[in-house]
């Protein structure tokens, strides 16, 4: 399996968050065994579906753009160079508030599931 990927090789598809994913490091494609790495993309003006997680671990961290970060009740801005962290089962979006596209890298331990995913709105 492979060790090494490249963005520009990566085919895009979209999560059951809503947001635009690139891939770049998974158990299923990779030699990753417990956790994966994306670049994730949100339009501007578009927000990720409220969702929460019950086993994966989350890091965002924001490389391009600007939004807002909704965490459980808490709610704040991010730019890049900003990092979150997303506890398991802590409920999560992130609105695109600028006028170029928000992209970050998704880090999740375990690896990122579609059935780990819990659309709450």
């Amino acid at each position: 399996m492979a060790t090494k990927s490249s963005l520009d090789k990566v085919k895009s598809f979209t999560t059951r968050d809503g947001s635009a994913i690139r891939e770049l490091l998974h158990p299923e494609s990779s030699a990753a065994s417990n956790q994966s790495l994306a670049q994730a993309t949100v339009l501007p003006g578009d927000t990720t579906h409220l969702h929460k997680h019950a086993q994966t671990e989350e890091i965002y961290h924001i490389t391009q753009g600007c939004g807002a970060m909704q965490l459980a009740q808490e709610q704040f801005e991010v730019v890049a160079g900003d990092s979150v962290l997303i506890p398991p089962g802590t409920p999560h979006c992130i609105t695109n508030t600028g006028t170029t596209p928000l992209q970050f890298l998704c880090m999740c331990s375990p690896a990122y599931s579609h059935a780990d995913t819990e659309l709450l709105d």
